[in-house]
C-alpha cells in the first residue's frame, strides 16, 4: 500500500472512529451506541467441538458480514503483534497500513506493537473461511473486516463477533433479526 493509500485510510477511520485506534476490543467502549455482540454457538458455547458446530460458527459470522458487506469491497485488517517498533521484513503480509503501541514500558524489551495490514477484496460469502476458522480456534486475534469507507466494522473473535454499525437503528434492527444469537448477560457481553 502507497503511502497515499496509508493516509487515506487513516483518514477514513479518523473520520467515523475518532476515539479509538483499530483495535476490535478497544471499540466497544466509546462506541456502545451502535455495538452489538453476537455469540457463535447457541447457549454462548465459545468453542466448536466438531463439524457440525464449525458450520454453525461459519454461516453466523457469514449471515452477519453478508448483511453488513454483500456486493461491496471490504478491508480485512490483520494485526502482527511484536516487540518491535518496525514492521519485520518477514512478515507475511501485503498492505502495511500502520503501527500502533499498545503497551508502553520503560524497558523497550516489555513493548508491545501492534503492525496492521489492510487488503482490500470483493466479499462474498466464504471468502474468509480459513481466517474465520482460525480466529474461532483462538489461532488468530484481533482481525478487522470493514467497508471501503469505514463505516462498519465487524470484528470477529474466538467465541463471537462484536460488530459496530452505522447508526443506532442499523444496530438495533440487525440486532433484532439475530435475537437467538446475544448473550443473556445484560452489559451483551
Amino acid at each position: 500500500m502507497s503511502g497515499d493509500g496509508q493516509a487515506d485510510l487513516t483518514a477514513l477511520w479518523h473520520q467515523h472512529w475518532p476515539s479509538c485506534p483499530p483495535v476490535g476490543y478497544k471499540l466497544r467502549d466509546p462506541y456502545r451506541d451502535v455495538w452489538v455482540r453476537f455469540h457463535s454457538l447457541p447457549e454462548s458455547k465459545r468453542y466448536a467441538e466438531d463439524e457440525g458446530e464449525y458450520a454453525i460458527v461459519l454461516e453466523r459470522y457469514n449471515t452477519v458480514l453478508d448483511e453488513m458487506f454483500a456486493g461491496a469491497d471490504v478491508y480485512v485488517v490483520t494485526p502482527l503483534w511484536t516487540t518491535e517498533a518496525g514492521v519485520p521484513l518477514s512478515q507475511p503480509f501485503t498492505g502495511y497500513w500502520q503501527s500502533l503501541l499498545v503497551e508502553d514500558d520503560p524497558d523497550p524489551e516489555f513493548c508491545t506493537y501492534c503492525h496492521l495490514f489492510a487488503a482490500r477484496q470483493p466479499w462474498r460469502r466464504g471468502c474468509i473461511d480459513e481466517q474465520l476458522r482460525d480466529i474461532a480456534d483462538h489461532k488468530v486475534a484481533g482481525v478487522l473486516i470493514t467497508d471501503t469507507r469505514m463505516q462498519r466494522v465487524h470484528h470477529p473473535y474466538d467465541g463471537g463477533a462484536d460488530v459496530f454499525l452505522a447508526s443506532s437503528e442499523e444496530r438495533d434492527r440487525m440486532r433484532n433479526r439475530h435475537g437467538d444469537w446475544l448473550s443473556s448477560h445484560p452489559s451483551g457481553l
